[in-house]
């Protein structure tokens, strides 16, 4: 490995506008020297910024990092560039793996397998989000979806996240704010107000899909000029707001959603 990558460092330093930096961007990451791997990677996009290949590189050594909402990003574009790319599929499959949306997750790596018939860690891959798929739901609380919530005492839902609960807004099913902030680009606090309004939005969604007869609602996505949001229903009794700035993709805020939406079930499930 290390002839190799002598090799090709050669190589490239011989001729900076070589693709073989993708060779030795993968065989420094395969060798576990990753910020090595990560500089040979950004001088490739910086070159090559359109090509799919370079970012696929680039999101499985921020993979390897643990940096997952970046990788995600890098293979978001990757697909924007090439939807057939099959090595971002895989990648961006085992992430909504990880936040345990297992529909988008299946979705992702069942094309993979197609596509990599070779890749053995695809199957089992696949099969592991059907098991978590078919497992029973969590059972309803007490007194059925239309029994009143019991707000918890004031508390840090969304902690774990990076961020912490900017952005986010936890609402119950009369529009009451239950956790998280909202703030307009002039830094006006609006968390009630939306919240009012939330409850609206949920019914019209609900009113919507039955209607067209599509069974239960699961995500609202908007796109502006100035941000991206996504709405989720983390329990029968709550709704999330998601909002982040326009510049980061709505994939990624998504992503973002279903981890924010965990977390909340998690809190209200723990109580006062």
């Amino acid at each position: 490995m290390a002839d190799d990558i002598r090799a090709l460092t050669a190589e490239l330093a011989a001729d900076p506008t070589s693709l073989v930096f993708l060779e030795l961007g993968e065989a420094l990451r395969r060798d576990g020297r990753l910020e090595a791997a990560a500089k040979a990677a950004l001088q490739g996009l910086g070159r090559y910024a359109e090509l799919p290949a370079a970012h696929d590189l680039y999101a499985r050594i921020l993979a390897d990092q643990g940096d997952f909402e970046r990788a995600f990003d890098e293979w978001d574009i990757t697909l924007r560039l090439d939807p057939a790319h099959p090595g971002a599929h895989k990648g961006i499959g085992f992430l909504y793996f990880t936040a345990q949306d297992f529909p988008r997750a299946l979705e992702h790596l069942e094309y993979a397998r197609t596509a990599l018939p070779d890749d053995a860690s695809l199957e089992p891959a696949v099969r592991r989000v059907r098991t978590a798929m078919a497992r029973p739901p969590v059972s309803a609380p007490p007194g059925g979806p239309s029994a009143p919530l019991q707000a918890p005492e004031p508390g840090p839902a969304f902690a774990t996240l990076p961020g912490g609960s900017s952005g986010l807004l936890l609402v119950d099913a009369a529009g009451r704010r239950l956790d998280g902030r909202l703030r307009t680009p002039a830094r006006v606090d609006v968390s009630d107000e939306v919240s009012a309004e939330l409850a609206g939005v949920s019914r019209e969604a609900s009113r919507a899909v039955r209607l067209l007869e599509l069974g239960e609602w699961e995500s609202l996505a908007v796109e502006t000029e100035r941000a991206n949001y996504v709405l989720v229903p983390p329990t029968g009794d709550t709704l999330l707001l998601v909002a982040r700035d326009a510049s980061q993709p709505m994939g990624r805020v998504a992503l973002t959603a279903v981890r924010a939406a965990r977390a909340a079930r998690e809190w209200l499930e723990a109580g006062p």
